[in-house]
């Protein structure tokens, strides 16, 4: 038997709205493994209402219930490391320092009430939730949009990107600061979240960028830089995932720095990773 048509829409009505469903997200530690569900967050006795400006995700200003993150990492000092994984397999790579921060930029766990949703990132997309890393103040200490994952199902320590990945390195014989470690670093900040290099990292997201070839061994001229500031500029296709990189998030002169630690990686691929 068919429905009728007003049976239809209060069907659908009442499907838009059921609230989303309460989530659980799982912190790990070297000295404890935490799971916390939606609840307990919102109700965390440091949780607090916060004002985004200029959200990176939602392109407006957006208010959030959220936990400092200072306040889910106890134990942790700036020095250790943690990765921020999330539903679709992008993995962030986090410095705690910025983490722990009490002046400039600081760091919440923003915690999507099921009874309140967010809205969704875009039409026929879910939203930014159940989890998602804000920012107060992210131009205070240079916070790239790579630090704001979102649909954060899990917050684990680990060692940092050159321990567990040192097939990533550059030239060892290369002082610390020649250009092509600080792109290196600008690397760890701006790609590895979505991207492997010589097949080493986490991420699931993107491509390999190095096997079976490096973007500098067949993008010509300007072309990668091109790419790297408005992807949908060279290649438009509805489902492209990869964010523009502006200025004011990845400065010409850290363009440079990171294109030329690609070229220098192209020259260092592995055999394991051919």
């Amino acid at each position: 038997m068919g429905f009728s048509l007003k049976q239809i829409i209060v069907l659908l009505m009442l499907i838009l709205a059921y609230p989303v469903s309460a989530a659980q997200l799982t912190i790990e530690l070297d000295h404890n493994r935490t799971t916390w569900q939606t609840a307990d967050l919102l109700q965390h006795p440091a949780a607090q209402v916060v004002q985004i400006v200029d959200d990176v995700s939602y392109k407006r200003n957006m208010t959030y219930r959220a936990v400092p993150m200072a306040a889910l990492l106890p134990g942790l000092v700036a020095q250790n490391h943690v990765q921020a994984v999330a539903l679709d397999g992008f993995a962030a790579e986090l410095a705690v320092a910025p983490l722990l921060a009490q002046s400039g930029a600081q760091a919440w766990l923003a915690v999507e009430d099921p009874a309140h949703p967010w809205p969704p990132l875009a039409a026929g997309k879910p939203s930014a939730g159940p989890f998602y890393l804000v920012w107060t103040q992210p131009q205070a200490s240079g916070i790239s949009p790579e630090q704001w994952p979102f649909q954060v199902s899990k917050i684990r320590q680990l060692k940092t990107v050159a321990e567990r990945f040192p097939v990533l390195l550059p030239d060892p014989a290369l002082a610390v600061d020649d250009p092509v470690n600080l792109g290196f670093a600008l690397f760890q900040k701006n790609c590895l979240a979505c991207h492997r290099l010589n097949g080493a990292g986490d991420a699931q997201v993107g491509p390999d960028l190095n096997v079976p070839y490096s973007p500098t061994e067949y993008f010509g001229g300007d072309f990668l830089k091109r790419y790297i500031r408005d992807p949908q500029s060279l290649r438009h296709w509805p489902q492209a995932k990869m964010p523009a990189f502006a200025t004011s998030v990845l400065p010409d002169a850290d363009l440079d720095l990171l294109v030329g630690y690609l070229k220098h990686m192209a020259a260092r691929k592995t055999d394991a990773a051919l």
